[in-house]
């Protein structure tokens, strides 16, 4: 009896958790990421989960990483998902009580993304790759109810049109980088394995009036990536002008393109740090058929000939 009466005065006093004050959860809480605290810490008891409401720990919902470190699913591309990611994105739209400034998701749909344009005002940061179902409409309300935006992310979001990006730049003058990527189709086997192909097959076939947007209204870009995108040297030639202050310039998989128009248009982007050509990728299973489309870039430069 005596010893145990020791090893209980040995272990010291003991602590509920539960009876922390809100600012000293807060601080615990925001070390930690928000995965963590989504799949954890909010489930610990009534007031950790009053916690994780704060504003203070949710002006940003970047969940982009661990899309980046998981294995590609074809579960990500259904209904069921997509609702999990509005949901998520929707409580925390609400709990950051317009306090938000970077939302970086995948899979969202209008659902969640209308009511980001209606409560983030300071939203600084949108990355919504993989998007079946957010379209212009949506947009339209991002570019009047978030003017701070200065990075923007819509790669294979097929919904949104060359409109979208006329009224973001219109109205979001902040705006200095612009990602707007595609699928390879070069090489659409890997990406049918997870992607649906009506969707693939739903892929925007009009790069120069995206390129004639950007070139009108985002005059102050200095990152831009379009890779796979089908825009020509029209497109081409309509951002160099526009755009002059460009640093960085993806135009990787961009066959509609050749190296005179890639150095024609560069030869007007004076701040230029970093340019990623076409290089004319070709699948390895179809090397030896294709392998001489490389030569044309470089020896057929006329008008009759360009590719």
């Amino acid at each position: 009896m005596d010893d145990d009466k020791e090893k209980i005065a040995e272990s010291g006093p003991s602590h509920d958790w539960a009876e922390l004050t809100q600012l000293c959860l807060i601080n615990i809480l925001s070390r930690l990421s928000l995965e963590d605290r989504w799949r954890g810490a909010m489930f610990v008891c009534k007031p950790w989960f009053q916690a994780c409401k704060d504003p203070n720990l949710n002006s940003v919902n970047d969940i982009e990483t661990q899309f980046e470190s998981a294995t590609e699913s074809s579960l990500y591309w259904t209904p069921e998902f997509e609702r999990k990611m509005d949901n998520m994105l929707r409580s925390v739209v609400l709990w950051s009580d317009g306090s938000l400034t970077t939302v970086r998701v995948r899979h969202c749909s209008d659902r969640s993304l209308a009511l980001v344009a209606e409560r983030s005002p300071n939203l600084q940061v949108l990355s919504i790759k993989s998007c079946q179902h957010v379209t212009d409409e949506t947009m339209s309300k991002i570019a009047y109810g978030c003017p701070w935006l200065r990075e923007l992310d819509i790669s294979l979001s097929y919904q949104i049109s060359h409109k979208s990006l006329a009224l973001i730049g219109h109205h979001c003058a902040n705006l200095r980088i612009l990602r707007r990527n595609f699928t390879n189709r070069l090489d659409r086997s890997r990406q049918q394995r997870f992607i649906p192909g009506e969707y693939l097959d739903a892929c925007p076939q009009d790069g120069d009036s995206e390129a004639a947007a950007i070139g009108k209204f985002m005059l102050k870009l200095v990152q831009l990536e379009l890779r796979f995108s089908d825009l020509t040297n029209q497109g081409l030639a309509l951002i160099s002008e526009g755009c002059i202050n460009l640093e960085h310039l993806d135009l990787t998989g961009c066959t509609n393109v050749t190296s005179r128009d890639i150095s024609n248009a560069s030869s007007n982007l004076k701040q230029l740090k970093t340019l990623k050509k076409p290089q004319f990728y070709i699948p390895t299973f179809e090397s030896e058929r294709y392998g001489h489309w490389q030569l044309y870039d470089e020896r057929f430069q006329t008008g009759d000939f360009r590719i």
